[in-house]
């Protein structure tokens, strides 16, 4: 008896790890640099409203992405942050402007705004530094997986 119920455990456990590591390999992804961030995903105009304001911190191989239609200027702001982060604004899978290092914001009623300097149809979102730890700068090649 004792031999079939740690059969069943053992079963049990890799199950479980088949599981998890199929989530894993399911999970959205951003990558830059070859660095790559596990990817928080903006599905709805509420999501996209609230963005990481969410979240007291993230982990540094975290971020969000946005993803628009169509590639305009599409305008960001802290609203309710919690932390500091990069704003990355992406077209066609090349960044095409970055806002370091963006701080909370401390006028809570009318936060600044950014805007990109060119028309995007995606933005990342990371802690702020790691655009420019990472080296990352206009013109670099973005890949999404899994969004």
């Amino acid at each position: 008896m004792k031999k079939i119920a740690i059969i069943i455990g053992v079963l049990i456990i890799i199950g479980l790890g088949i599981w998890a590591w199929q989530a894993s390999e399911k999970s959205p992804v951003a990558k830059i640099n070859n660095r790559s961030f596990k990817l928080y995903v903006a599905k709805t105009e509420k999501d996209k409203q609230i963005g990481l304001s969410k979240y007291k911190k993230i982990e540094n191989e975290r971020g969000m992405v946005f993803s628009f239609s169509k590639a305009n200027y599409y305008p960001f702001w802290m609203k309710e942050m919690k932390f500091p982060i990069d704003i990355i604004y992406i077209n066609d899978g090349k960044i095409v402007t970055i806002y370091r290092n963006v701080p909370t914001p401390k006028d809570k009623l009318s936060p600044p705004v950014y805007n990109s300097t060119k028309p995007a149809d995606t933005v990342l979102e990371v802690n702020a530094g790691l655009s420019q730890k990472y080296n990352f700068k206009e013109g670099d090649t973005v890949s999404f997986s899994n969004i």
